[in-house]
């Protein structure tokens, strides 16, 4: 279910940024230095219409077929070694972090927009943990709502602190052979995968080094990531994992070092790529890296992704 989830959500970022793509071809849409309502009302309107529809499809075309229940709880902290939980952070960030930048565009103060926008990806999600509690194959899960609420005081934190993005959570992916094995659960095409099979995703948090030393010479885009990842999955729980692959040493963590770009700090004066850009820095870019696992191991990745 959470692959559909991510889905809705990006969805949602992508609509959004539309509208502030557009602002580099109808006058309607140009930036101004005033308070403009009726960018204000347009912004607002449209992430509520979308964000309704969104939910209201999800609703329908996943837990439709699904039996409901009462409202109930459910304890999935160790559930895929925590892989979904870095799914939530990141995405509860950007969805927050994007709903910001719309409403900064159409004039909204800086304490609504951290109210107000960075917020909404921790509503969005902790809605969709609301209809998971309603179904008999799940259930509310308090620590997913919290990595929704990591992600949001992620962004909020950082604005109040430095009144910029400093550290930003990044995801990357690569194929792995466990989705072979079971594609039912972990994904039969690779765009199934790349949502479903946390065996190949590893999320980041990328550091940007000139932010942090700024009369340095270093250069402003360059990041520092620190990653997570997890192999050995077929399930995601362990005695179920062993049961299909008949070993108990079979699920360990990854931890990664590697460079990064920051797309964000790319000078143009086109609102268009900027919202490229905006859209692109989700994602980490394939670097040299470094590698410890949970095996004891280290390795070096010429080029990782």
């Amino acid at each position: 279910m959470k692959y559909l989830l991510f889905i809705s959500g990006i969805l949602t970022i992508l609509f959004s940024n539309s509208l502030q793509a557009q602002s580099a071809f109808n006058p309607f849409f140009k930036p101004s230095d005033s308070l403009s309502i009726q960018r204000r009302n347009l912004v607002l309107t449209s992430e509520a219409v979308f964000t309704s529809a969104a939910l209201i499809g999800l609703h329908q075309l996943w837990y439709a077929d699904y039996e409901k229940s009462s409202f109930q709880f459910k304890n999935d902290n160790s559930d895929w070694l925590q892989m979904d939980k870095g799914g939530h952070v990141f995405s509860s960030y950007h969805l927050g972090r994007m709903s910001t930048e719309m409403l900064a565009w159409s004039g909204v103060s800086k304490k609504d927009q951290l109210l107000y926008g960075a917020g909404y990806g921790f509503v969005f999600l902790t809605a969709v943990e609301v209809f998971d509690g309603y179904s008999a194959e799940w259930g509310f899960s308090w620590g997913d709502v919290a990595a929704n609420a990591t992600g949001t005081a992620l962004y909020v934190s950082q604005e109040l602190l430095w009144n910029e993005q400093r550290i930003i959570p990044k995801f990357s992916f690569h194929t792995t052979h466990y989705a072979n094995q079971r594609p039912e659960l972990l994904g039969e095409s690779v765009s199934e995968q790349i949502l479903k099979d946390y065996n190949g995703q590893t999320y980041w948090l990328s550091v940007n080094l000139h932010s942090f030393a700024k009369s340095s010479k270093i250069p402003n885009w360059l990041n520092l990531a620190v990653g997570y990842g997890a192999e050995g999955m077929l399930s995601s729980g362990k005695s179920t994992n062993e049961s299909i692959l008949h070993s108990t040493n079979d699920r360990f963590r990854q931890f990664y070092l590697s460079l990064d770009v920051d797309l964000s700090k790319i000078q143009t004066k086109s609102h268009f790529l900027k919202t490229i850009f905006s859209l692109f820095n989700t994602i980490k870019i394939p670097s040299p890296t470094f590698e410890i696992n949970g095996l004891g191991k280290a390795k070096f990745h010429i080029l990782y992704f």
